[in-house]
């Protein structure tokens, strides 16, 4: 009977081994990067087509966190217990709501990053379609850019709810005459942390302007899992030196996303928190950037709001809070105001933030 239990253990094991080494080959063989220096294609109608100097503009943006952040929503990867949104309805409920959010403010431009298509975490709702219908319904048209940054093997983790495999990137929206857009791939670790981050990048389009120049609007989503903070200023650095690229062709630069990075020295001490020391909660290398360029804070020092949420439990008020969504613009771009959104986390473990602006 012995000789039988041993021999049954073993043949589970030896199984057990093959199996484990072959969805690890699996996952190493099936990684791959999405091509830098993608063209992008343009869907949907615009209205317009060209914006004016000396006009006043609103641009949003918003990481709606892949339609799955209701309030009651923790993330496996954060130590919190979902890795799955909890149904296709709330995932359609979270991203209509964050697009409603946006639309009060008869935005011009929006940025979006966290857009899912065809992913298990997010029950296979292209919300892609669902941003691009609600703002051609409210607004009357939406011209629409999309740039892919994660599609990943089949994770089979946790055991009890894998995360699956997962398609996902940032999305440009606007009413104005968007071309000549293009997706460039961020530099990212090589080691074994490339496989749970996304594949990150940045997409930049063109919005012509009325005295012969261009807007170069730029939507971004940098790094946050990673284990060598250098890999984040190599992204700020391609970064800057993209946009100094079209600023010296005389163009107007304006880029908006998850930076990843908070926007101010010590800006989790106004909510209460010290900086917990993820990679996420450091500040902004301001120095990376171009004298020409400058990093808008979305803050109203008096009455903060913050932009993202720590997700390893549900949403309290006594979470780790912060802001690392936030702006970069040329200076021949004049800010009028910048803030946060308060959305209460109602939607996304992000409360998106606005800009209004005027081209000198």
């Amino acid at each position: 009977m012995l000789k039988i239990v041993l021999k049954v253990f073993i043949i589970f094991a030896a199984v057990f081994f093959v199996a484990l080494i072959s969805y690890f080959a699996y996952i190493l063989l099936s990684y791959s990067r999405i091509a830098d220096n993608l063209s992008l294609e343009t869907d949907g109608s615009y209205s317009k087509e060209k914006i004016s100097c000396g006009t006043t503009y609103t641009l949003t943006s918003a990481n709606i966190g892949f339609g799955a952040y209701s309030q009651d929503f923790s993330f496996f990867m954060d130590g919190g217990k979902y890795s799955w949104a909890y149904s296709k309805e709330e995932v359609e409920k979270n991203v209509r709501g964050s697009v409603a959010s946006l639309l009060k403010f008869n935005p011009d431009f929006f940025l979006f990053q966290e857009v899912d298509f065809d992913s298990t975490r997010s029950r296979h709702v292209d919300e892609r379609k669902i941003i691009s219908d609600e703002i051609s319904r409210s607004l009357g048209s939406s011209n629409t850019v999309f740039a892919q940054n994660y599609d990943s093997a089949f994770l089979f983790w946790p055991p009890t709810q894998p995360h699956g495999s997962n398609k996902s990137g940032i999305m440009i929206a606007t009413r104005y005459r968007a071309y000549d857009s293009l997706r460039r791939s961020f530099p990212i670790e090589t080691g074994l942390s490339k496989f749970l981050d996304l594949d990150r990048c940045f997409m930049k389009t063109h919005i012509d302007v009325d005295n012969g120049e261009k807007l170069v609007l730029y939507n971004t989503h940098m790094s946050a899992y990673t284990t060598d903070a250098e890999t984040s200023i190599r992204q700020i650095e391609m970064l800057n030196n993209d946009m100094m690229e079209e600023y010296g062709k005389g163009n107007y630069i304006i880029c908006g996303g998850d930076l990843n990075r908070e926007v101010m020295e010590g800006m989790s001490k106004y909510f209460g928190f010290e900086s917990n020391g993820l990679n996420w909660t450091k500040t902004f290398p301001f120095e990376k950037l171009d004298a020409h360029l400058k990093l808008i804070p979305p803050v109203n020092l008096e009455h903060p709001i913050p932009t993202v949420r720590d997700t390893k439990e549900p949403w309290n008020g006594k979470n780790f809070v912060t802001v690392i969504d936030g702006f970069i613009v040329s200076d021949n771009v004049e800010v009028v105001k910048a803030d946060v959104i308060d959305n209460n986390f109602m939607y996304s473990d992000h409360n998106p933030v606005y800009m209004d602006f005027i081209l000198k």
